[in-house]
């Protein structure tokens, strides 16, 4: 009696690689998934510039970040020149001369002015106490003789970036007599604004030195500079707040902490870039030169956001990578719909970021981010594999990735080497873990 003999069933082209194709499905969907994160991204952006926009409202009415520049000595000379039609006319010049020395002294008063309340501008009161000297004016330096210089339509200058701040009439001390300032008259061309007064003077008074004093109460917001018009300057500060960042080409002496922060500025003419005295036809960039303080707000939750975001396929391609791995090596079939679930929740992680780091810091809108999107991808592993050793394991290798970015997040300079080094290990990891994986269905 003849026998009949099986032959094994061969498994068709598709089941051997079965595998191969649920990873290139898996690829697709990693980018396929970055379309929702690039409008993620755009709404980060809009929502940046919407606080942008809110900052420059409020501080259009409270007061723009100001710069101090002065007092500058102007005084109009005559001079005779060649005109078009070769004709020598007599034209009006001005002459501008600094101070010999410049104290500055104060304390800035901080505050916020909110537009409800996630948009928040850190604003500040400046009381100044400004002082200082003007040396006998050298006018053969500048080729000027007295007998050429208005001395009567002299005036004093003082620069300043927004007369909204102003908080009480300014006048200065000039030797026994207060002059006032006013707005308007006698523009010259190194200010974009400035108040002026007229100051009597003579060709015998300025062959003596003159001092002056000032008393500035002043609004602003995010930062105060100073220009050093004195040949010899020294600005000092004080604030409680504790998050100063120091800029200009000449730094401080400084001490910061918790309850605030002392800073001390010493500047020469050698250190600026524009000379003790000149005339108005050489071009003369004053601003150039300043050094002053932004009061910086250390929650920058939308940068941070924004550099979260970036870590978005490298956050859905290991989770994915991940998922797949667990769905080969115990031989049960996760749907492509259930990948793309897992996706989606991967991505509303950002809006939960953006969203509740407009109302909190932002390790606390990370951390809350973080944990409702572990614990829904946990949940729902454990009901699509069946094992809560399975979906504990993910959740843990989860909550490490999260971590992982938030420290990258966190770092400055070390964050290419940390991010470096731990995408090694990752791989290491895969790698170790994909022995097992039967790549040819055999």
């Amino acid at each position: 009696m003849d026998t009949e003999q099986q032959i094994p069933e061969t498994p068709g082209l598709l089941q051997r690689n079965r595998n191969l194709i649920k990873g290139f499905m898996i690829s697709f969907l990693i980018l396929a998934l970055l379309i929702p994160t690039f409008f993620i991204t755009q709404l980060i952006r809009e929502r940046q510039q919407r606080n942008e926009e809110v900052k420059r409202e409020i501080a259009s009415q409270w007061s723009v970040a100001q710069t101090i520049t002065g007092p500058v000595l102007a005084i109009p000379y005559l001079q005779s020149e060649k005109s078009s039609d070769n004709k020598y006319i007599t034209v009006k010049h001005l002459a501008y001369f600094l101070p010999e020395d410049l104290k500055i002294t104060g304390d800035l008063a901080h505050d916020f002015r909110a537009r409800s309340s996630i948009f928040k501008l850190i604003v500040y009161t400046a009381n100044l106490q400004i002082s200082g000297s003007f040396k006998p004016l050298q006018l053969a330096k500048l080729n000027l003789s007295p007998e050429n210089m208005l001395f009567n339509e002299a005036f004093i200058s003082f620069g300043l970036s927004d007369y909204t701040g102003i908080q009480e009439q300014l006048k200065i001390h000039w030797d026994s007599t207060y002059y006032d300032f006013s707005a308007g008259a006698n523009q010259t061309n190194i200010f974009d604004k400035a108040l002026y007064t007229p100051l009597p003077c003579s060709a015998e008074a300025i062959n003596k030195t003159h001092t002056f004093s000032m008393k500035v109460s002043l609004r602003g917001s995010e930062s105060i500079h100073f220009v050093p018009v004195g040949k010899s300057s020294q600005v000092s500060l004080t604030s409680k707040w504790p998050n100063p960042d120091f800029q200009g080409k000449t730094l401080p002496e400084k001490n910061i902490k918790d309850s605030g922060f002392t800073a001390s500025w010493k500047a020469f003419d050698l250190n600026r870039e524009f000379p003790q005295q000149w005339k108005e036809m050489n071009e003369v960039n004053l601003s150039a030169s300043s050094f002053g303080v932004n009061l910086l707000q250390p929650l920058d939750n939308y940068g941070k956001t924004s550099r979260t975001i970036k870590y978005a396929i490298l956050l859905i391609m290991l989770t994915f990578v991940v998922y797949f791995f667990i769905e080969v090596l115990q031989k049960k079939t996760v749907h492509a719909v259930q990948y793309v679930l897992i996706g989606f929740a991967l991505c509303i992680f950002y809006t939960l970021l953006l969203s509740i780091s407009e109302y909190t810091s932002y390790t606390t809108a990370y951390l809350s981010a973080a944990i409702a999107t572990i614990v829904l991808i946990t949940l729902y592993t454990k009901s699509v594999f069946g094992s809560n050793k399975t979906a504990g394991i993910f959740g843990g290798f989860l909550s490490l990735l999260y971590l992982f970015i938030f420290i990258l997040i966190q770092l400055q300079d070390g964050a290419l080497l940390a991010g470096s080094i731990g995408l090694f290990l990752i791989l290491a990891a895969i790698m170790y873990f994909s022995r097992k994986i039967d790549w040819y269905g055999k």
